[in-house]
């Protein structure tokens, strides 16, 4: 299918030269003969400059948001989808016709997608790794699939437990363990949360929002313990293919 109208895409974020999205959409246009159709990364270091971006950028049609604007962003929108609002964080910007800022959430969309194959009866708990945006996207992904969880934090509070609290019977009762903070990133690859991985079994999976590099320091760990790994790529290809349909609906 041929478009021939101007139309432009991006992604909002810090330090995102690596962006598996402007890759992913500039692929897809090119493929799909989106003619016309540009996607380019909008990295800026404070949300206080993202006003400026949408007055001054023409065609814009609609946003990717990244760490560490996906909550952030929230007060320059003008409406939020109901989900958006139950998770708190948003990852989709769709600019209307009239100018609106309507903000979504397809993070919990992708997660949802890439984790369901790997489950089995036992996976009942998980332990979401970090308490930023992305975790709130994967909370509500195990609340729709009916799997009970915890956060850890560096420090413990009403909604987390600290990372000194996990121990070998944690581990024996939670059997999945999410990394949603950005430790282990490319290029700070030897990097990992900093966690028990001697409890890892192969009943656990191990599963990483982390896309680059593939395989992470936390996903080799529990992988040497015989766990079942998942990286965070399936999980942005979902999630991107979501906010093509939010754009063109």
């Amino acid at each position: 299918m041929t478009q021939n109208s101007r139309k432009r895409f991006g992604l909002l974020g810090r330090n995102i030269s690596y962006s598996f999205s402007k890759g992913h959409f500039t692929t897809k246009f090119e493929k799909e003969k989106y003619q016309g159709y540009t996607y380019e990364n909008f990295d800026i270091q404070e949300i206080s400059a993202f006003p400026e971006i949408i007055k001054n950028t023409e065609h814009l049609k609609g946003l990717n948001v990244t760490i560490p604007y996906k909550e952030e962003v929230i007060p320059y929108l003008d409406k939020l989808s109901k989900k958006a609002t139950k998770i708190g964080a948003v990852n989709t910007i769709k600019i209307t016709k009239k100018g609106k800022l309507k903000g979504y959430n397809t993070d919990y969309f992708g997660f949802l997608k890439s984790l369901n194959p790997l489950l089995q009866p036992h996976h009942k708990k998980a332990l979401i790794l970090g308490t930023g945006g992305a975790s709130k996207g994967v909370a509500f992904a195990l609340e729709e699939l009916g799997i009970e969880y915890t956060f850890v934090s560096r420090k413990a509070s009403e909604k987390a437990i600290d990372y000194s609290q996990l121990n070998a019977d944690v581990f024996k009762e939670y059997q999945i363990v999410i990394n949603s903070t950005p430790i282990g990133t490319s290029p700070n690859i030897e990097a990992c949360p900093e966690i028990p991985y001697e409890f890892f079994t192969e009943q656990h999976i191990a599963y990483d929002l982390i896309y680059n590099p593939a395989e992470t320091q936390f996903l080799k760990n529990a992988k040497e313990k015989g766990a079942q790994i998942k990286n965070g790529l399936d999980m942005l290809i979902f999630q991107a293919e979501k906010a093509w349909e939010i754009w063109n609906k």
